[in-house]
Parts: C-alpha cells; structure tokens; sequence
C-alpha cells in the first residue's frame, strides 16, 4: 500500500519553495552571525544594539517589534545587556509609563566596532545575486510576510 500523501503539484510546488525559504533562511541567519561568537552576545542581543545604534533609543515594545522578539523575551534580552553595561533604561520625563532603552558608551563602542564586519558579511551573503535580482526577492518576501502578517493584538480590556 502506497502511504504517500496525494497532494496537488500546487501544493508539491508551495511546499518545496517553502522547505528553500526555511533553508535559505537558516543558512543566511547562521553566516550573518558567525561573527558574533567570540562576543558573548546573543543573536537577539545583538539585534537590540544594531536596532539602538541605527533608531536611537526607543521602548522596550519597539525594539521586539523591529527584531521580531515578544515583549517577555525582551525583557530578558535587555535585561542581560544592561549587566554587562551595554544599555541602560530611562524613564521618560513627560510620561514616566514610558520607559526608553538606550544605548551606553560602552554598548556604542562595542556595535561601532562590530557593525562594519556585519555589514560586510552582508554584502558577501547576498553578492551572489544581481542587483535587480536582490530587489525582486526583496520586494517577493515582503510581499509574502505583508499577506501572512498576524494582526495586532488588540486591547479586549474594558475602558
């Protein structure tokens, strides 16, 4: 007896551009962050500095959305790079709700020294496609995420 499962060549299709995406993926994420290693930093740590060196200092919120991390792992994440010195926390003065992370001297030191290897790894990863080829898949990604993006979550509390 045959058990395999009788899918369309649509599907066969979907799910082989699928598994590429995945490895593609994995692959670019593992060569991109090589470098990190011998830092002691984590790939989400070094995210919220990239992410603080390049928009400056912004709410815990923002900076998980923008790395893509949920706001209980950011709190961890940003809790073990202000032990090491490399951001703090402030209160914002107009609402004291608000609470920015930013960037020490010393966390500005370390992703200034690290960010140009990174950005030359980058150009390395993807010097394997032309440029109109790098726009097009650009432009097929976030076409993909844009039409399989999670809503927000809204606020069910009651006012």
């Amino acid at each position: 007896m045959n058990s395999k499962t009788h899918i369309t060549d649509q599907q066969r299709t979907i799910l082989k551009t699928y598994t590429q995406m995945m490895r593609a993926a994995d692959a670019v994420t593992t060569r991109m962050h090589r470098h990190l290693v011998d830092t002691g930093l984590t790939l989400s740590q070094f995210g919220v500095l990239e992410v603080l060196y390049h928009k400056g200092s912004l709410c815990q919120r923002d900076i998980g959305q923008k790395i893509l991390k949920t706001s209980g792992n950011m709190t961890m994440v940003i809790d073990n790079l202000e032990k090491r010195e490399l951001v703090i926390r402030e209160k914002n003065p107009m609402d004291r709700r608000r609470i920015s992370v930013k960037l020490t001297e010393k966390g500005l030191d370390l992703i200034q020294a690290l960010f140009p290897a990174h950005a030359a790894v980058a150009v390395e990863t993807f010097s394997v496609l032309e440029s109109n080829e790098l726009a097009t898949l650009g432009k097929l990604l976030k076409k993909v995420a844009k039409a399989n993006a999670t809503p927000p979550e809204t606020d069910n509390r009651r006012t």
